[in-house]
């Protein structure tokens, strides 16, 4: 989909957001701030994007395509009003000269080079500091050199006791809950709050998610037999033997195939997008979304399972209308295998900025 840009004439059509002064103006940009939203009259929203200097494009994650922005008269000012629907948290960034930028008039970075939006009705996300793109995220001090046998290469796996430290929670994907989005600090907060009890938060990075994240044993074959012992002699406090593991697309494809095929290593998970329109071949169809419903996850929960043992929750975005259908058929037959689950849509479409306070409370939930 590609947003709808809005063209304005009059030259002070930006004090509806709250921009005083001539566009392009020392005026204008020292009160610029965006993203800033009006109601555009259909329960929806009109959003400005300011950009400052030469042509760029704003483009989103997931949501929509990118798109050019348009310059206002022969001023340095480039400027978007892009609809967006009620209830919606994005990802977005600039490009610019073949090159990524982060919004310089928005405080709410993810990582270097990415901004996040939220439409005034999108919900708070406590817990989540603002970061700007030229701050520094804090790194757990623990570092585990990991050589596995199982999946070959060498990757480094980021620990943290939160509160003292508890429950191993597996955090797929880790790097880019290490480098994009502050979930150490966090944690901290929530168990600092009283929302959850201490855990000890292991991140594993992906070395190919394609391969590492398909329904395979492999890779928790290794989690079992290489990674957990591995943070057992670390001499962080941590208790293996009860484990979260929480993951997200792909991620939470994986997750939800251990907790089927490894019950014993994994009995509580929080997915938040789970791929499940996966099975063998579908990431080279020309649309992956076109197979079976509920794809090869779907397929196995129908063996019915005893899932009695598993606690699960279950988050995807409102906005994301072709992975709704395969998502509800697996918390369909999750539940009725036996799992104990949990199920809640976020104002988001497929887009990490949205996963992340169903990240803190479905952890929290899966430990209750």
């Amino acid at each position: 989909m590609r947003p709808v840009i809005e063209r304005v004439p009059a030259e002070d059509a930006f004090a509806a957001y709250g921009m005083p002064g001539r566009p392009g103006s020392d005026e204008f940009w020292a009160a610029a701030r965006t993203p800033a939203s009006v109601p555009a009259g259909d329960g929806g929203w009109v959003t400005l994007f300011l950009w400052r200097g030469s042509g760029a494009s704003i483009g989103f994650e997931s949501w929509s395509d990118s798109s050019p922005l348009s310059r206002w008269g022969d001023t340095d000012c480039w400027y978007a009003e892009v609809r967006m629907p009620a209830r919606l948290r994005v990802t977005y960034r600039f490009l610019a000269d073949d090159t990524a930028y982060a919004d310089p008039f928005n405080p709410a970075g993810a990582g270097g080079d990415r901004s996040i939006a939220a439409t005034p009705d999108a919900p708070a996300q406590p817990h989540w500091p603002l970061i700007g793109a030229d701050d520094v995220l804090p790194l757990p001090r623990t570092r585990l050199r990991w050589a596995s046998q199982r999946l070959g290469g060498r990757r480094t796996v980021r620990v943290h006791p939160v509160g003292g430290g508890g429950p191993v929670v597996l955090l797929l994907d880790g790097d880019d809950w290490l480098y994009l989005h502050p979930a150490m600090t966090a944690f901290d907060a929530a168990v600092a709050g009283g929302e959850m009890p201490p855990v000890t938060l292991v991140f594993l990075p992906a070395k190919d998610r394609k391969a590492e994240f398909g329904c395979g044993p492999e890779l928790w074959e290794a989690v079992r037999d290489e990674l957990l012992p591995l943070v057992a002699e670390s001499g962080v406090p941590a208790d293996p033997d009860r484990l979260v593991v929480a993951g997200q697309s792909l991620g939470g494809l994986s997750a939800m195939y251990a907790a089927l095929e490894f019950p014993d290593l994994v009995s509580r998970v929080a997915c938040q997008s789970g791929s499940f329109w996966w099975t063998p071949g579908a990431l080279d169809r020309p649309d992956p979304f076109g197979g079976p419903e509920g794809g090869t996850i779907a397929a196995r929960l129908r063996e019915r399972p005893d899932l009695s043992g598993l606690r699960v929750a279950f988050d995807v975005g409102e906005h994301e209308t072709r992975m709704l259908p395969h998502c509800g058929l697996v918390e369909t037959l999750a539940e009725q295998a036996g799992a104990t689950v949990r199920v809640s849509r976020s104002p988001s479409e497929h887009d990490r900025a949205g996963w992340r306070h169903a990240l803190l409370r479905d952890v929290a939930w899966a430990l209750a």
